[in-house]
């Protein structure tokens, strides 16, 4: 097949990557050999078009440090890419953004397919200003039901989209590097969290303010916060402000590569996410399948962490909870049974099967486009 990806993070962003980008690459990284994949992605300064990974990249959109801006710029030079060049490929595959109005429905007639990774709903308005926050919530509620195909990540995910109308569905979950099944046991002195820095989304604040009581009763453990993100300055500066005791014992090391993932993973005491609202975070299956403890925020995306046995639970946005819970994680006697328990659950989430599970739905859309005469118009 010929495959266009509407990829709107990257390799290289200036605003860096998450689970989108993640995801992408992992699985089209395992299928390219049987596939022509270009990934249309966002713009950002210093850009090139060209090979990134083995995969073809096309930049578009305007280049700037505006997030606003490189957005809306990506959104129409991306809907004029599809308008002039959607006819050369088989299917498109699109990543849902509220924040990118794509209005493919008007004149694609190849089958298109919406994929989902993320929910916001009312968290909007804790976000971002009142005008910003209804326009992203609207977008968000109506626009999927311009679609007809979708992948999502996960069930909780797709219930939250109250799809009515006949629709090609599939649940599609993350996946893990299946060498992290592997990595022994390395405990040092460390609770390790590792994703993107995004403080109210990620609950980062509400860890900061959880780590400086826990300090007090064990010094001894280290907070690591590995990744990057469009708040690392901001999220830097909340560090200053603390007492340098409890500052001097957090440790920032920025993105954690691939190679370096495992021996990151290994030595941390437990894992912990603290998040405010979710999908189905990579980092959590990795973290799992590493073998580790994961302490969750209660949410119902996280459902499947207490359900396995993998870990423990607090109560999201409080601190006073997420304090509780790393202290008795900290002396849990089952803390490296969880871990065991995590990683044979997660052990068939590898990515070479869940890039597989992604092949046969597209094939499947394709074939039933082109047996029901996708020309007439249908939008995907």
């Amino acid at each position: 097949m010929k495959i266009l990806h509407l990829l709107y993070e990257s390799r290289g962003d200036l605003f860096g990557i998450g689970g989108v980008g993640i995801r992408a690459y992992e699985i089209y990284r395992r299928i390219q050999d049987r596939h022509d994949v270009t990934l249309l992605c966002k713009k950002y300064p210093g850009a090139r078009d060209g090979k990134v990974e083995g995969l073809r990249h096309i930049f578009v959109g305007t280049e700037s440090r505006s997030l606003t801006k490189t957005l809306l710029s990506y959104a129409y030079r991306a809907s004029q890419f599809v308008k002039r060049n959607g006819p050369e490929y088989d299917i498109i595959v699109e990543e849902f953004s509220p924040a990118i109005p794509t209005f493919y429905h008007l004149f694609i007639r190849k089958p298109v397919v919406l994929q989902v990774q993320g929910y916001t709903g009312r968290f909007y308005f804790r976000k971002y200003n009142f005008f910003y926050a209804v326009v992203l919530f609207l977008s968000e509620l109506l626009r999927a039901r311009f679609y007809t195909n979708f992948i999502f990540i996960n069930h909780e995910m797709m219930e939250k989209f109250y799809l009515k109308r006949e629709k090609h569905s599939a649940v599609i979950p993350n996946g893990i590097s299946s060498e992290l099944l592997d990595i022994p046991d390395d405990e040092r002195d460390y609770v390790l969290y590792i994703g993107r820095i995004d403080v109210y989304g990620k609950g980062l604040d509400i860890l900061l303010e959880a780590y400086g009581e826990f300090f007090r009763s064990s010094p001894g453990i280290r907070l690591v916060i590995a990744g990057d993100g469009r708040d690392r300055k901001r999220f830097q500066s909340m560090l200053m402000k603390l007492p340098e005791g409890i500052r001097k014992n957090i440790e920032m090391p920025g993105w954690i590569s691939d190679e370096r993932k495992g021996s990151v993973f290994s030595k941390a005491v437990f894992v912990v996410f603290p998040s405010r609202h979710e999908a189905q975070p990579i980092a959590v299956l990795e973290a799992m399948g590493s073998g580790k403890a994961v302490l969750v925020s209660d949410l119902p995306e996280f459902r499947f962490v207490k359900d396995t046995g993998a870990g423990t639970e607090f109560k999201a946005g409080d601190a006073r909870s997420l304090v509780q819970a790393m202290k008795d994680l900290l002396i849990h006697g089952e803390r490296k049974a969880m871990g065991q328990r995590g990683r044979e659950w997660v052990k068939d989430y590898t990515w070479d099967a869940i890039a597989l599970q992604y092949e046969e739905f597209l094939y499947k859309i394709a074939d039933q486009a082109v047996s029901m005469g996708t020309c007439r118009g249908e939008h995907g």
